[in-house]
């Protein structure tokens, strides 16, 4: 017979992971049990010796005299009952009296119990005898409640099933409290007072404290970046370390590690969205490797959402200037936190924009935009507008969006403008040119069924299917994004940022928004429909007759209007001569004080305004800016004169007439008004630009350059032509490459020296040579041979 096989098998590792929780918790709740039951033998023991001690120490005599110590009135009275009880003197023998004597002079006399008969050399063992004499009293029994029994979880052994009961714990709780207080008592017999640290002590324990929660950091850190998914579990360990209660080290190790998990969670995140397991997966039996892999994404999306909810804990805490109950973080300390946690928030926008809660942070993010503190404000719209810049599908800006434009309406356009300046960092233009090559070059349609059988035989029917087969592989295999997908969410986006704008314009005209919305405008206008450019340059007109806006808005409603007229527009016939006018009549606001930035603007409408749509403009248009734009670089920083210089080459080259402005000789009839706005009626073409030569001698050298460049007709070639990074750059590079922001010249202006400072210090050079010996030989007359007469030179100037 063969011996029959045990079917039990040694349980697995993950069959012991899987264990019933209530088993858990039932081994958890008899450890504690038994050390509950363990500590308090342990206190009924050291009641018990302190009670016997006691009980020792209380029968201690008092001593028979001390002369060193007064006498109270209880001692007094006490003594005389003693002396009433004892025996007189006198009628003690000789020899008891002298045993007295000798007796009281022995130490040992004093200080021995006088009802106890043993010797002196016995008070060594005395301990060990109270401890006997304790023992040797009888203890009074008590009866004892019936104790509830609790069932557990029953056993399985070789011999069979064992069942499993514990004893329901009775507490006690005067017992507990009596306990309590006599360990307080005892630890604060027994310690030590604390002793009071100086400053500089305190100081060098914060460091020392400090280096040990950094070094700790820095492990938890490593362990995980070298290995996360098994070293999952310490991020919870390291994210513990937020609710850090040392109040002198609290704030500064909280920091630390909200900047470290942001850092670890920017290296170990996934390059895709981590998604919930459905039912039917985690009922399938799958590998070791991806049951790994399953337990660190899930660890990974538990800890990254508890970190989120902890940094947005911090910003409420701040916001509701709450003081906790612990109180170890101050109340100005929130503000520093909350600085830290916004910044983790924003790092993580940015970079985690394909993770999960991306949306969650997006919600966090946009009502800090319009927060009061400028700083935080600034850092969250900087945030933004570096999603927008790297985002190529679209998906997380229009997510952006959305909550943006939700904000700004629930708040009823009463927001920064910074937050609608973000929108001009879209990347909305590349997908744009895209879509312009896909139409041209149409992707290919393969044949149907039906047509190769009409057209092809069986043997190039066979090779049709090869070779489509192929070219399907190939476009699979492409890394590229879908460009319907691209298009899709970029047009959905570019609704919202409209609708966004449109209500501006009609609700809130009169917002700090509107140089926001203009400028958005003029960005996107040729991503306009074509059915809202009547509507749309009416409003715009509109705006600029009311006269309720800046030079600045003005422009960027002129820049709007003719943004939209050389896209889709060009093909509406329509005459924008009025905001010609607006813009030749704005030029003389601007100056070398705070409008000089506005000059930007002005070459950008130029631009538009007059390059582009050279076959729209007229001869006499074009003088009037070439004559005004010269006029107004006298008045502007250097910057602003080189870019306007650059215009004004531009403009002579497109308009090639403009040269009768270099001649002095008048070409027509009437006389140039300045002062009249209409640039089609002032008579341009009777004027010079006679303020290239003032600007021939500017101080600062590219404006020399220009001008002389100018006057000499603005060649090409020859010795006045400009060198190659001056005349490749437009008006705008230039303007901001000569920019004086930073309070210097680029390049530096030299100092101009005189070289005829010594002889202006000598007052005979003014005069003439003849004349100087003309003036000694009177002089020298009127010495010799005629008197002063100083009456009437007195008389003389009295009258």
């Amino acid at each position: 017979m063969k011996a029959r096989r045990n079917k039990k098998q040694i349980p697995s590792f993950r069959k012991l992971l899987k264990t019933s929780k209530v088993k858990l918790e039932n081994k958890l709740k008899n450890k504690q049990f038994k050390q509950q039951s363990t500590l308090k033998k342990y206190r009924k023991e050291q009641r018990k010796l302190r009670q016997a001690v006691k009980d020792a120490v209380s029968k201690k005599p008092i001593p028979l005299e001390d002369p060193r110590e007064k006498q109270t009135g209880k001692r007094i009275e006490r003594e005389e009952e003693e002396e009433e009880e004892a025996l007189p003197l006198d009628m003690m023998d000789e020899d008891d009296l002298q045993l007295m004597r000798d007796l009281g002079q022995r130490a040992s006399f004093l200080t021995r119990d006088l009802s106890s008969s043993e010797p002196v050399h016995v008070k060594k063992r005395k301990h060990e005898r109270i401890i006997e004499k304790y023992e040797k009293i009888p203890r009074t029994l008590q009866t004892a409640p019936e104790k509830e029994l609790i069932h557990l979880l029953p056993i399985k052994d070789k011999s069979g099933i064992i069942p499993q009961t514990r004893e329901k714990p009775v507490t006690d709780n005067n017992q507990d409290e009596e306990d309590e207080e006599e360990m307080e008592l005892e630890e604060e017999i027994i310690e030590d007072p604390i002793r009071e640290l100086t400053l500089e002590e305190h100081l060098i324990e914060r460091r020392k404290k400090l280096q040990e929660k950094k070094m700790h950091i820095a492990a938890l850190a490593s362990a995980i970046l070298s290995d996360p998914e098994s070293n999952i579990k310490k991020l919870k360990e390291l994210r513990s370390m937020l609710m850090e209660q040392d109040p002198d080290v609290a704030v500064t190790v909280r920091k630390l590690v909200i900047v470290s998990l942001m850092e670890l969670f920017k290296d170990i995140t996934p390059s895709y969205k981590i998604r919930p397991l459905t039912e039917t997966e985690k009922s399938t039996k799958i590998r070791k490797e991806t049951q790994k892999l399953r337990e660190f994404e899930e660890g990974l999306v538990s800890q990254y959402k508890f970190y989120l909810e902890n940094l947005e804990q911090m910003i409420k805490d701040w916001k509701q200037r709450k003081l906790k109950k612990s109180n170890v973080v101050s109340l100005k300390a929130y503000k520093g936190l909350a600085e830290v946690a916004v910044k983790s928030l924003c790092e993580l926008l940015v970079a985690l924009s394909h993770f999960n809660f991306h949306n969650n942070i997006i919600v966090l993010i946009v009502p800090l935009m319009n927060d009061v503190s400028k700083s935080i404000s600034e850092m969250c719209c900087e945030a933004v507008k570096k999603l927008f810049k790297q985002d190529k599908l679209g998906q997380a800006s229009l997510g952006v969006i959305k909550v943006i434009s939700g904000f700004v309406k629930g708040r009823n356009y009463e927001v920064r403008p910074e937050m609608l300046k973000t929108f001009l960092c879209l990347r909305i233009k590349e997908v744009e040119v895209k879509k312009d090559t896909e139409d041209i070059n149409k992707p290919k349609k393969f044949m149907t069924f039906k047509e190769k059988r009409k057209t092809l035989s069986r043997m190039q029917r066979k090779w049709k299917k090869a070779e489509e087969k192929l070219e399907r592989e190939l476009l699979e295999a492409e890394a590229s994004e879908s460009t319907e997908k691209k298009l899709k969410l970029h047009t959905e986006t570019l609704n919202i940022v409209f609708v966004t704008y449109f209500r501006i314009l009609k609700k809130a005209q009169r917002s700090p928004l509107l140089p926001a919305v203009l400028e958005g405008l003029a960005k996107f206008a040729h991503l306009i429909n074509v059915e809202f450019f009547d509507d749309l340059l009416v409003v715009l007109h509109t705006l600029i007759e009311s006269g309720d806006l800046s030079y600045q808005e003005s422009l960027h409603c002129v820049q709007t209007a003719f943004h939209i007229l050389s896209g889709q527009g060009d093909v509406l016939n329509i005459d924008p001569m009025k905001f010609y006018t607006h813009l030749y009549k704005t030029l003389f606001k601007l100056h070398a004080g705070a409008t000089n930035e506005g000059v930007e603007i002005v070459l950008q409408c130029l631009d538009v305004m007059l390059t582009k749509r050279r076959k729209q403009v007229s001869q006499q248009r074009a003088l009037a800016f070439i004559k005004r734009l010269c006029t107004l670089a006298l008045h502007v920083l250097p910057n602003s004169s080189i870019g306007i210089l650059a215009t004004n080459r531009i403009l002579m080259h497109t308009f090639p007439k403009t040269d009768l402005l270099l001649d002095n000789e008048s070409q027509g009839s009437g006389v140039f008004l300045p002062e009249l706005d209409e640039p089609e009626y002032c008579n341009a073409q009777n004027t010079a630009l006679w303020e290239l030569h003032a600007l021939r001698r500017h101080y600062h050298p590219i404006v020399q350059r220009f001008a002389a460049h100018l006057i000499a007709g603005a060649p090409s070639e020859g010795s006045e032509a400009l060198k190659p990074e001056l005349s490749r750059r437009s008006a705008t590079e230039l303007f901001e490459t000569y920019s004086m922001a930073a309070m210097t010249f680029n390049p530096p202006v030299q100092s101009s020296s005189s070289k005829r400072k010594d002889e202006v210090l000598q007052g005979d050079a003014f005069l003439n040579e003849d004349l100087n010996q003309l003036i000694k030989r009177h002089c020298s007359e009127v010495a010799t041979h005629l008197p002063l007469d100083f009456r009437y030179s007195t008389t003389s100037l009295r009258r």
